[in-house]
């Protein structure tokens, strides 16, 4: 029986995290319809941006992308930004490219290297390189899952 898409450990996407004490709107505007906003917007005292590019989280360009490709992607976006936005870059607490892995099983392994082209592009535009790995999930049988769905309010008395 073959393996499903869902047992694999595999490579999500890159997330661009920034954090700034200043509004991030005009920013990701600059960056058009190249990225796919998450959220922009006001978290406590502080601005946030979670942003992907654009189409690298849909199949099948997500199965096609790499942690490096999109690095240098968003880095070129970056370094084209006029000098006004370039500065609400340079600004930022935190400019933050986060790899995302699933791991869906225990014992399964993904392995990727992130190029030395990437990881000196996106030193020059002032960015970290992270990796995240999600790990197994827990699941809950088919019939439980079920009685949750057919009776949310005894499943609920039941966590309690």
């Amino acid at each position: 029986m073959a393996q499903s898409i869902l047992d694999k450990t595999l490579f999500l996407n890159v997330d661009l995290d920034i954090v700034s004490k200043s509004d991030l709107q005009p920013l990701v505007d600059a960056m058009g319809k190249d990225v796919f906003v998450l959220y922009v917007g006001r978290v406590r005292r502080h601005y946030e941006a979670h942003l992907e590019w654009n189409g690298s989280h849909m199949p099948p360009n997500s199965y096609q992308s790499s942690p490096e490709s999109l690095i240098l992607k968003f880095c070129k976006l970056v370094q084209r930004l006029n000098p006004d936005v370039r500065a609400l870059w340079d600004s930022a607490k935190t400019r933050s490219f986060d790899a995302g892995i699933s791991a869906p099983k225990r014992g399964n392994y993904y392995w990727t290297a992130i190029g030395s082209e990437a990881i000196r592009t996106a030193a020059e535009v002032g960015a970290q390189v992270g990796i995240t790995v999600y790990g197994p999930m827990k699941t809950i049988g088919k019939a439980k899952a079920q009685r949750a769905i057919a009776s949310p309010k005894k499943a609920k008395s039941k966590r309690a």
